[in-house]
């Protein structure tokens, strides 16, 4: 069965119980063709019942202690999250957690720190004599009170901060340490060293916090009995550490644990592939490059050349280890790194990532749900955001499980108009996809003389007639303008 994985969560996603719900919609989900589910960071974050989960605080409390001002984190307990955990696997369903490691925030205590300011554009460019500093370091968990891990972090277990507690400045700070000069090593030189990102940066060269994490991996495995891993912000973290961190973990389960990091770097594939050499191949990466492809072909309309879709992606030169993506939860509106895809371009996207053989797809929460939500603009004024559910997305999904099967015929040679056609197995009938970011079209493609005289419709509906296949094995599909239209047998809907 072709591998679908669902992002199931967004920026917004309301306080409440995500788990409950998940738990209730797991059929549904299976029903679909989803074979994974992306759940959001599910340890205790900084604010609580309040936080996204990205600023991490305490990895071993699940929802389980009261820790900055709640028990529960902001998708529910740890009891439901075990339960919902528990309904994915009775439908067979593989969890994928989010993995938080670049970073702390909601120190329980302030300690004084040696460190030096660095230019927030060039981290290597020192602009300060060492000083005496504040910084909330120190890490005790006082609601888990040692249960899981006595393991106390302090500042020797950070590179720096972006806050002095003790006058309130706001800046880059690097810690002076015993354990390396200055930032760890990282991929590219965005920023002179883009090691740091937010809150406090962990110190991955200290090997008392390297067994820690280590440790608290399996712990996690151990509790949620996970198939695979999203790791946040790699992109900031030394990759060889997250090479380590990924094969202490397959060693210690014995399973082939899939991983895929956030290296968010759009029209720059060099950059992932040098990702991907650096960690040989242990991981895949998000598609960023082809998100970005879509963003502008969504903005730029029948502008855009769709014969180069896939140009500049990594779906194009490494598909086994692309994960693709229409939007998620940094690009949505609002957010930090907010490049949605226009709606009406979101069927052609679909299209693009879930009926074809190259990568493994994600679908975004509120594509197959919808949502709305409220956030303040860089202009100081509140907004309001609708996010309309893709109405096609149900269909695509069971046509991506039922169809999208065998020899992949490509036909990218209109600026405005492409298809393609998967022959489909003895298990799986043809499918033949056209779309259009412009007028309609149509586009004669082969689909084989096993289906000649054979009817073909439009399972989306966009377009009303029927479609006989030649002796020959061809017909000209159609589609409508700006839509995409995936045609069946007629005999198989």
């Amino acid at each position: 069965m072709n591998g679908t994985m669902i992002q199931y969560f967004h920026w917004y996603t309301p306080e409440g119980s995500l788990w409950n719900q998940l738990k209730e919609q797991a059929g549904f989900l299976k029903d679909l063709g989803i074979t994974s589910v992306w759940l959001p960071p599910a340890s205790k974050a900084s604010t609580g019942g309040l936080s996204v989960g990205y600023d991490a605080y305490d990895l071993y409390d699940l929802g389980e202690f009261d820790q900055q001002g709640s028990i529960p984190t902001r998708y529910g307990t740890k009891e439901e999250l075990l339960a919902a955990v528990k309904a994915l696997k009775e439908k067979d369903l593989k969890i994928i957690v989010d993995i938080v490691l670049n970073h702390k925030a909601g120190g329980d205590e302030k300690e004084k720190v040696m460190a030096i300011r660095v230019d927030e554009e060039n981290r290597n460019e020192i602009v300060s004599e060492p000083f005496e500093m504040e910084a909330y370091t120190k890490f005790t968990f006082p609601g888990r009170n040692g249960k899981y891990s006595e393991f106390i972090w302090d500042h020797q277990c950070f590179t720096g901060v972006d806050h002095n507690a003790k006058n309130g400045d706001h800046g880059i700070f690097s810690f002076l340490s015993e354990y390396g000069d200055g930032w760890d090593e990282v991929i590219d030189d965005e920023k002179g060293n883009y090691d740091f990102l937010m809150y406090a940066d962990i110190e991955f060269r200290n090997p008392a916090v390297r067994e820690e994490l280590f440790r608290w991996g399996i712990w996690l495995h151990d509790t949620l009995g996970f198939d695979g891993v999203r790791l946040d912000a790699v992109k900031h973290i030394s990759p060889h550490f997250m090479k380590e961190w990924l094969l202490r973990l397959r060693e210690h389960t014995g399973k082939d644990i899939f991983a895929v990091g956030e290296y968010w770097a759009p029209g720059l594939l060099h950059l992932l592939q040098r990702y991907l050499d650096t960690t040989d191949g242990e991981m895949s990466l998000f598609d960023s490059s082809l998100h970005h492809n879509f963003h502008h072909a969504s903005t730029l309309g029948n502008g855009f050349d769709m014969r180069k879709i896939f140009d500049g992606t990594l779906v194009q030169v490494s598909p086994h280890l692309a994960v693709t993506v229409t939007d998620n939860h940094d690009t949505q509106p609002m957010q930090a790194l907010e490049a949605p895809v226009e709606h009406w371009f979101k069927p052609l996207a679909y299209a693009l990532i879930l009926l074809r053989a190259e990568g493994y797809p994600c679908v975004f929460y509120p594509d197959l749900f919808g949502a709305s939500y409220w956030d303040k603009g860089s202009d100081g004024n509140d907004y309001e955001i609708f996010l309309n559910k893709v109405e096609e997305i149900e269909k695509l999904l069971q046509l991506r499980r039922d169809h999208a099967y065998g020899e992949q015929r490509d036909y990218f040679d209109h600026p405005n108009c492409l298809g393609w056609v998967r022959t489909g197995d003895e298990e799986h009938p043809a499918c033949a996809v056209v779309l259009s970011n412009g007028d309609s079209g149509f586009k004669p493609m082969e689909i084989g003389t096993l289906y000649a005289g054979v009817t073909f419709v439009d399972t989306l509906g966009k377009v009303d007639e029927r479609i006989a296949i030649r002796d020959d094995g061809w017909a000209d599909f159609k589609c409508a303008p700006g839509s995409v239209s995936v045609w069946i047998p007629e005999s198989s809907l």
